[in-house]
């Protein structure tokens, strides 16, 4: 998929949808900037990252894409794009019934497109589960199917995807806790390693502060943690980074 099209999906407002289809939606914009990342033309990155995140009759959806730019003047390539494109159909909503068991609220048919520059384009598909733990505002866990679909992408296998959010007030404000963690768990090819990518963000909700209550969960500031081991699937790569980070929710 053309990086612009995605960039379209990002911002397209789904306000023009009936009432009924949508049930709610977010689009947000990430500046971060950090160093140490391996395997780039630089270790110094600065990165916008748009994202949108939903849920609808029969499911919810989520998308990023990620602008990245290499800040150093002996780069060979002074930016690149990579981004994901996730939909998960609810058995719930599309029976009606409340599908579940223990913590399980509900079980959905999971599916992510990987796209970017490079041998990295792939389509995930599985079992996506909605788990109830106490203090998470929620907490997914997806388990995947990887097939590679670009040629020289080794990267079939499967995986196993949790994401979670948890809130934590503060005053008349709030610091929110998440992230995600990619867990390759089995690759089907020699050459190209299980690897364990963990992502997660700690920010404090700023815009509550100077913006006032009423603006909450707008304008967050903080940092985000990178631990990648075999990045890329590489052998003995193993990224340990931080970022600082300011998001706007629109």
């Amino acid at each position: 998929m053309n990086k612009k099209w995605l960039l379209l999906a990002l911002l397209a407002t789904p306000q023009a949808m009936a009432d009924d289809l949508i049930h709610w939606w977010d689009a947000s914009v990430t500046a971060l900037y950090g160093d140490n990342y391996d395997l780039a033309p630089s270790d110094k990155q600065t990165t916008f990252t748009f994202e949108t995140a939903g849920a609808w009759q029969y499911g919810d959806w989520f998308a990023f894409q990620d602008l990245i730019y290499f800040n150093g003047s002996n780069v060979s390539s002074d930016s690149t794009t990579y981004g994901e494109i996730s939909t998960r159909l609810s058995a719930g909503k599309i029976s009606g019934k409340e599908i579940g068991f223990g913590p399980v609220t509900d079980l959905s048919l999971a599916m992510t497109f990987e796209e970017g520059e490079g041998p990295v384009k792939s389509f995930l598909y599985g079992l996506g589960m909605d788990i109830a733990i106490p203090y998470f505002s929620y907490f997914q866990l997806n388990t995947y199917r990887r097939e590679a679909i670009s040629s020289g992408n080794i990267s079939d296998g499967w995986q196993i995807t949790p994401a979670f959010r948890m809130d934590f007030p503060v005053g008349n404000s709030n610091i929110v806790f998440d992230g995600f963690f990619d867990w390759v768990f089995s690759a089907d090819n020699q050459g190209y390693e299980e690897n364990f990518h963990f992502n997660p963000q700690l920010k404090y909700d700023l815009g509550a502060v100077i913006f006032g209550s009423h603006k909450k969960n707008k304008f967050l500031v903080g940092v985000e943690y990178d631990y990648w081991k075999n990045k890329y699937g590489v052998k003995g790569v193993d990224q340990n980074t931080y970022s600082v980070i300011a998001k706007y929710h629109f």
